[in-house]
């Protein structure tokens, strides 16, 4: 298949695209600049210059595509402080994916997220997101409207992924915990550290974005989800075992200080599976699970500013 990647260059889309490739598809990547052709190029993929403003691109470029995988977002304007300003250009530019493929029964897959789910258990492909005008419910309810794409002759789907896809070179949450720990002297986790976060290392998220739009069903839901929750107190303590530092807990009121942007994210418990992912496409994640990969010691090679 000739496949559209928004996002390609990106933290997630680049093991993607080598995934694709390496089963027999085309590859076509949205670039925002010229250093993103140029790296998509050299790995093998056709440039479309472009950004998710542009929507006649979008539009042109799902139209001449077999599928579309939707990975990319604006995060430099969500962590600038315009969550529902990124959010709502998502939308926009989901819209004009989508829209070209209508009646086509071509695959779209969407990147969303697991967190929040199910307040107080193990969230499922078949819990729905509330949708209570809350900026980040924008999202919420843009992977809805890319599932109702089914029903006007598109196979659309939606990835959930983990908070946490970690592996070499990752600069997400695990590594702002370890630069936060870095800059504190201390390994910090937040009350008891009992919280849970799903993880999945980011090769196998790609190869489930493949399987995604290679086979699965229209309307459906799928968790990138590798490991159901691992306690943030673990995380803690890898991290202050390789940095030689103390492994202490931080009160809940003293959250924002010690962990800045992170606070807000470092209280939620928020476990999920991938039975039904499982069920449906055949996916089974191979790659180390985060504690392990932690271990590996890359995450700690080099200081990272919080």
């Amino acid at each position: 298949m000739r496949i559209f990647v928004t996002g390609a260059s990106g933290w997630i889309g680049s093991a993607v695209v080598p995934e694709l490739t390496g089963a027999g598809h085309q590859v076509v990547g949205l670039a925002r600049s010229e250093a993103s052709a140029d790296a998509l190029t050299a790995a093998g993929v056709e440039a479309v210059r472009g950004t998710l403003d542009d929507l006649d691109v979008l539009r042109e470029t799902a139209a001449a595509s077999d599928g579309v995988i939707h990975l990319a977002f604006k995060h430099d304007v969500a962590f600038s402080g315009s969550f529902q300003e990124a959010a709502e250009a998502d939308r926009r530019a989901v819209d004009a994916l989508g829209d070209a493929l209508v009646g086509t029964d071509r695959p779209f897959v969407l990147a969303s997220g697991v967190v929040g789910l199910a307040a107080g258990r193990t969230a499922t492909e078949r819990d729905m997101p509330p949708i209570d005008g809350s900026p980040i419910s924008i999202r919420m309810a843009t992977s809805q409207a890319v599932l109702a794409l089914a029903s006007r002759g598109v196979r659309s789907s939606v990835v959930r992924l983990s908070p946490t896809c970690h592996g070499d070179g990752d600069n997400g949450f695990m590594a702002a915990l370890v630069a936060i720990a870095r800059a504190k002297g201390v390994s910090g986790y937040l009350g008891d550290g009992t919280n849970r976060w799903p993880a999945v290392h980011r090769l196998d998220a790609a190869r489930l974005f493949r399987l995604a739009v290679e086979k699965a069903p229209a309307g459906s839901v799928l968790h990138g989800v590798a490991e159901q929750g691992v306690e943030l107190r673990a995380v803690a303590e890898v991290i202050g075992r390789h940095l030689d530092l103390p492994v202490t807990a931080v009160a809940p009121g003293d959250a924002a200080g010690h962990f800045t942007w992170l606070a807000s994210f470092l209280g939620v418990d928020s476990p999920a599976s991938h039975a039904l992912t499982s069920e449906l496409v055949g996916w089974e994640p191979v790659h180390p699970g985060l504690l392990e990969d932690l271990d590996k010691g890359h995450y700690f090679a080099a200081a990272t500013p919080a």
